[in-house]
């Protein structure tokens, strides 16, 4: 397992669809359905932005950050409308202003992680999390932040394993039926220097 903090170019659209397995249920309504949504978050990734697990040329797993205003998810709203056209586009612009997040000075924040589900509980997931931590020291942060679902608890017991300390969760019944989740938690993770 070699751990990469870019993204391959040859595994774009990889990425693309370990993300749409992970988050699909919740990116599902805003850039649906799954062909067209992993084609248009393979076509606006930022590389740069991206931990990568790879086994020989496979990607098994990634992880997202966000720094100096870019994520690993691009994407913005006139990418959205220029894929999905004015009609259907609007609606689904509102829906991913729902689920953006900025950094605070100081802070690194994490897109999300996602690991081949034939893969999990291997570790692999620990140790893109490792390297996001080296990211966020390299980059001059002190902390890590991230945001978890309430319908997400392994993910919630990984990130505790590894040091993050839940803060604030934020209830979103609106937002149950529509993207599958009542709450999110705001985590966050000091990074030693």
């Amino acid at each position: 397992m070699e751990i990469l903090r870019v993204l391959p170019a040859h595994a774009h659209h990889r990425a693309a669809e370990l993300y749409w397995e992970a988050f699909g249920r919740k990116l599902g309504p805003a850039l649906g359905p799954a062909e067209r949504g992993v084609a248009f978050l393979a076509a606006h990734l930022h590389p740069d932005r991206a931990v990568a697990a790879m086994a020989g040329d496979r990607l098994v797993a990634v992880a997202g950050y966000r720094h100096g205003g870019r994520a690993l998810l691009g994407g913005g709203p006139l990418d959205v409308l220029r894929a999905y056209g004015p009609v259907r586009g609007l609606p689904r612009v509102a829906l991913l202003a729902l689920l953006e997040r900025h950094a605070a000075p100081g802070e690194l924040v994490m897109d999300g992680i996602a690991v081949d589900p034939a893969l999990r509980g291997q570790g692999i997931g620990s140790l893109l999390l490792d390297e996001v931590a080296a990211v966020a020291r390299d980059l001059g942060h002190d902390r890590i932040r991230l945001d978890v679902i309430d319908a997400n608890p392994r993910a919630r017991a990984l990130y505790e394993r590894h040091g993050f300390v839940a803060g604030r969760t934020e209830a979103t019944p609106y937002l149950r039926r529509l993207l599958g989740f009542g709450a999110v938690t705001t985590m966050r993770r000091k990074v030693g220097r």
